[in-house]
This record gives structure tokens, C-alpha cells and sequence, in this order.
């Protein structure tokens, strides 16, 4: 059984016990969380499609981490000017493990 679902203006598929890695939720680790947000349930040749959401359906899952991801450089360089910018970013990052997902 697998679920497609939306969280931070991304979408995942995800079944129980996956790892993901998606944008900061607030809570520490240990803490539950509640994707209610479900696009598309699937368990083998059962498929229900939301439009946009399927109705009474949600997905269960336990933070793992809260973390950082990998930094990112941002170079800007204008030719023959002597001028540049050098920025760096690091996104923050929450690691969620699936435990349940439920259908209407």
C-alpha cells in the first residue's frame, strides 16, 4: 500500500516505514505528525484518486530529525567589472518516518 501526498508544495510517494526528507515542520524529535493532505491511495489494484484530496484518508507519520541539508552557493560575477557576490544558504530539513497510512 503506497500514498501520494503534499507537503511543503511538494509531493511524495510514500508507503510505511519510508524515510522522507521534506521542509521544516515545527516539532522535536519523537513527535507525530498528520498528512491529511492525500492525493492518491493505492493498495494493489485499488487505486482511489483525489479530486483534489481523497476524503477521510491520512497518512501517519513520526519525526525522526530535525536537520540541516547541504550548503548552496550562490556566485554572481559580472565580467570585466571587478564585482561579485558569493552567498551561502542551508536549508532547513525534517526527517519523517511513515508509520500508517488509512484509507476512508
Amino acid at each position: 500500500m503506497f500514498a501520494v501526498i503534499k507537503t511543503g508544495g511538494k509531493q511524495y510517494r510514500v508507503a510505511a516505514q519510508d524515510e522522507i526528507t521534506i521542509m521544516t515542520l515545527a516539532g522535536d524529535a519523537g513527535s507525530k505528525v498528520t498528512f491529511e493532505d492525500v492525493l492518491m491511495v493505492a493498495d494493489g489494484d485499488d487505486v482511489k484518486l483525489g479530486a483534489p484530496n481523497v476524503a477521510g484518508a491520512k497518512v501517519f507519520g513520526e519525526i525522526v530529525e530535525q536537520t540541516r541539508g547541504e550548503k548552496v552557493i550562490a556566485f554572481k560575477k559580472r565580467r570585466r567589472k571587478n564585482s561579485k557576490r558569493k552567498r551561502g544558504h542551508r536549508q532547513d530539513l525534517t526527517i519523517v518516518r511513515i508509520t500508517e497510512i488509512k484509507a476512508a
